[in-house]
């Protein structure tokens, strides 16, 4: 079995371990970004009809400023995300599967969203909503990273397009072809590049689904 590394920063990555610990996987953390939140203008909420939320680090890292959006309804991508907004006590009304472009499409599309997010984000597809996006934190690339020559022969899981592009510049090529990657979406695994022994995306984005196919990447 092929010990399984995530490169999440804290504290998703922890709820990653234990979940892949739980379904018997050997797994490691090496973080490869460091939350930081961030100063932002907490808007006007009554210049909006619903929140969009695409992650759990929004919730954790935008402050007591979140409170003033508490009469809004969530629009949640993932179940995770959901979770960390109802803890935060945010009413969610959706909770998408998929993306965010799957959960836009069940959201009128005359609704006034507020995207609270990192600086790194990804712009829905979707064109001609009414979404205005605030930056609430940033992710840091670590320079302390351990020697990831500790990933020959082993396997990874991939959540985003950065993440997979970070990873691609420290890992070397003679390394890459010992490893299998699972990536949680389809730009996640164009982002990791070439040269791996092999790279899979989850049929589903999301970590449930993401876990399964890595479980099947460290049988060997």
């Amino acid at each position: 079995m092929r010990r399984l590394f995530v490169f999440r920063p804290e504290p998703a990555a922890r709820q990653t371990i234990r979940a892949a610990q739980g379904i018997g996987l050997d797994a490691v953390s090496v973080p490869l970004f460091e939350l930081q939140a961030i100063d932002w203008t907490v808007p006007d909420a009554n210049g909006f009809d619903a929140l969009l939320l695409t992650s759990a680090n929004t919730v954790r890292m935008a402050g007591d400023g979140l409170a003033a959006f508490r009469a809004l309804p969530v629009h949640a991508v993932g179940e995770g995300t959901a979770v960390a907004a109802r803890v935060a006590g945010l009413g969610v009304a959706t909770v998408g599967n998929g993306g965010v472009d799957d959960l836009l499409a069940e959201i009128p599309s005359d609704a006034r969203l507020l995207h609270l997010c990192g600086e790194d984000k990804r712009e829905p597809a979707t064109p001609g909503r009414l979404i205005t996006s605030v930056a609430v934190y940033r992710a840091n690339e670590r320079t302390d990273v351990a020697d990831l020559h500790v990933l020959e022969g082993q396997a990874a899981v991939v959540h985003s397009p950065r993440a997979a592009r970070r990873l691609a510049e420290l890992v070397s090529l003679e390394i890459r072809s010992t490893i299998r990657l699972a990536a949680i979406s389809k730009a996640t695994a164009e982002a990791v590049g070439d040269g791996w022994q092999e790279v899979r995306t989850a049929p589903i984005p999301r970590d449930t689904e993401l876990l399964a196919l890595a479980a099947r990447l460290c049988e060997t």
